[in-house]
């Protein structure tokens, strides 16, 4: 049914908007067309633009994500087929963790290449599976169909308490921002791994083994941060949370975006947490870190934020790194290491861009 509220430019296609402003599109008609349901309520709506859906179950959320993985875009030539069943999983786990929720079950279905060999298929869904025990939730059921590539469309779903759940909606001015371990890891995997041959393999002669061991691991084998998002939800002090899929400053947007009042964030480039191995790969590929760190993506670390006194209670017992602070200017800001303020781009990795 066509909205008589929006009106597009006949020309208008969706990579001038991109990923994220067509999500805004449709989330800005949705609630109009909703059917009446007891199972909606004000946190339902609210988490249309949230990391995963609330359905109101009595003192209970269940918690619905979904993510589509196509082996062109999201599955690099070097990841296993195991590997590639473990992330389909991972990356709506994450979404849960972000919630705060307890995985119950996942659902997945399938696009496969007709000549996809049988040995290949078997090892994927050995991927599932292994992810679904290590989160302790079980593989419930899905679909397969024919496709010209890979295709994985992963659902997951879990239980939050109504009192406990995290959402990106409730920073205050004065919260820290922190992170739960370094970011930028698995974009040093990712440059590593997609670049040239003849860069690869001089990378390979001057990096060191463990660094690239390293840097591999998380591009290829993700894990979602389920234990810390369930134990920080359970402190019931966490003011506002999501996962780091799209880049620090994508996510702090995100944060931004859902608060009602007028807020701002300001990072800290001194101590956004870079490991040592991440700036090795950096200098060796001529770029900046701080880079892998604010616009790549795919670390599925923790954002949160937390008022001061509450982030030096917890910050030992979950390894928390504060990166900012939550102002009221309305901007995004980043103080670079010469203590210049800076706008901070809100930008990180979107698909149809």
């Amino acid at each position: 049914m066509p909205s008589k509220n929006i009106k597009t430019p006949e020309n208008l296609k969706i990579s001038h908007i991109g990923e994220k402003k067509l999500i805004k599109r449709l989330l800005s008609r949705s609630r109009a067309f909703q059917p009446n349901s007891p199972f909606f309520d004000e946190f339902y709506y609210k988490s249309l633009s949230d990391d995963a859906a609330l359905i109101d179950l009595g003192d209970k959320y269940l918690v619905i994500t979904s993510d589509l993985l196509l082996e062109s875009s999201h599955l690099p030539s070097d990841m296993s087929p195991g590997m590639k069943g473990m992330k389909v999983v991972t990356v709506n786990v994450s979404d849960l963790a972000a919630m705060g929720a307890k995985p119950i079950g996942f659902i997945l279905s399938l696009g496969l290449p007709k000549d996809l060999p049988l040995n290949e298929f078997d090892a994927i869904m050995d991927g599932v599976l292994y992810s679904c025990q290590d989160y302790e939730m079980g593989l419930m059921g899905g679909d397969t169909n024919q496709s010209d590539e890979l295709i994985l469309s992963g659902t997951g779903l879990g239980m939050v308490d109504k009192n406990k759940v995290l959402m990106k909606e409730g920073a205050q001015p004065g919260d820290v921002v922190a992170v739960t371990g370094p970011l930028g890891v698995a974009a040093a995997g990712f440059e590593f791994l997609l670049s040239p041959p003849t860069v690869r393999e001089d990378l390979k002669k001057n990096l060191n083994h463990s660094t690239l061991e390293l840097i591999q691991k998380h591009a290829l084998q993700p894990h979602a941060r389920l234990k810390e998002g369930i134990m920080l939800a359970n402190t019931g002090i966490v003011t506002s949370a999501t996962d780091i899929t799209d880049g620090l400053a994508s996510e702090v947007g995100e944060l931004l975006e859902a608060s009602k009042n007028r807020l701002g964030i300001t990072l800290f480039e001194t101590m956004i947490p870079l490991i040592p191995e991440v700036e090795e790969i950096a200098a060796a590929l001529n770029q900046d870190p701080l880079d892998f760190a604010l616009y790549y993506g795919e670390d599925f670390e923790l954002l949160l934020t937390l008022q001061k006194d509450d982030f030096d209670h917890l910050k030992d017992e979950f390894g928390l790194h504060q990166v900012g602070v939550v102002t009221d200017s309305g901007k995004m800001e980043i103080i670079d290491k010469d203590g210049k303020t800076n706008i901070l781009e809100n930008k990180g990795y979107q698909h149809f861009t």
